[in-house]
């Protein structure tokens, strides 16, 4: 498990940098919550007449003035685009990096094969995309405490599970395109992930559109789906982690494959 802790120890930065910042923008969310609970059903229904604004985000279909019709508003759009970009970046960088920074040629020359390599590099990008959500989790539930609410564990756990699948489909998604990239990745994989947003966006809004969110991750992930149904969208969680496993198995392929400068 070499190249997991190399991995790991690289990525400490990274992921001290991401995990702290939107864990503390999550606890900064809750923590305003008290204050503005009182002012919350005066702005639940302006937002209820703004049109399609409103059905953009969801924001119809949940009381502000409950913790959890906030939480799943505010703290949502924090955990879901913080989140997948960090997965995004995370994932489609893990191995480009190696020709990026020509350290492909001290790699690839010792006893050890493409396979393993691989295998051991996703690890690593999964071992901190679930460190970070263990982390973001317990200072969320953390921070609902202190305020003093009842905890909607359901919903709650719901919708920190959505967001974990979420990244962990980016995350496949990536690791198969890092396959294919040779120099910098990180503009694909924020691309990725903002596309993704945004087609969510656009299923909220147009009927005609509503196919997207079976192509869109951020799809079973919608905070007002979860807290009106009380569960998620199984068909789109199935199209979604097949998605992933399928950018995960054309790493394998190709990069087994590569012609690595």
């Amino acid at each position: 498990m070499t190249i997991v802790k190399h991995e790991l120890k690289q990525g400490k930065t990274s992921f001290l940098i991401w995990t702290s910042s939107i864990g503390f923008l999550l606890a900064i969310c809750v923590f305003l919550f008290p204050e503005m609970k009182g002012e919350m059903d005066g702005i639940s229904e302006t937002f209820a007449s703004m049109g399609s604004f409103t059905a953009a985000f969801g924001m119809d279909r949940l009381n502000f003035g409950t913790l959890i019709g906030f939480y799943a508003i505010e703290c949502g759009n924090v955990l879901g685009l913080g989140g997948a970009f960090y997965a995004a970046l995370c994932a489609v960088s893990i191995l480009t990096k190696e020709e990026k920074d020509k350290t492909a040629e001290f790699l690839l020359t010792h006893p050890i094969s493409r396979t393993k390599i691989i295998t051991e590099k996703l690890i690593a990008v999964l071992i901190q995309i679930t460190a970070m959500n263990l982390i973001i989790y317990a200072l969320s539930v953390g921070s609902m405490t202190m305020i003093g609410e009842e905890i909607p564990w359901k919903e709650v756990n719901l919708l920190h599970f959505a967001y974990y699948l979420l990244q962990m489909e980016l995350a496949g998604i990536c690791f198969g395109i890092s396959a294919f990239l040779r120099k910098g990745s990180i503009g694909v994989g924020l691309g990725i992930a903002i596309m993704m947003y945004f087609l969510n966006l656009i299923a909220n809004i147009a009927e005609v559109a509503k196919y997207l969110k079976y192509i869109t991750p951020f799809g079973y992930c919608d905070g007002a789906d979860i807290v009106s149904n009380g569960c998620l969208n199984s068909t789109m969680v199935a199209i979604g982690m097949t998605m992933g496993i399928v950018g995960i198995s054309v790493a394998y392929l190709h990069y087994t494959r590569k012609d690595i400068h």
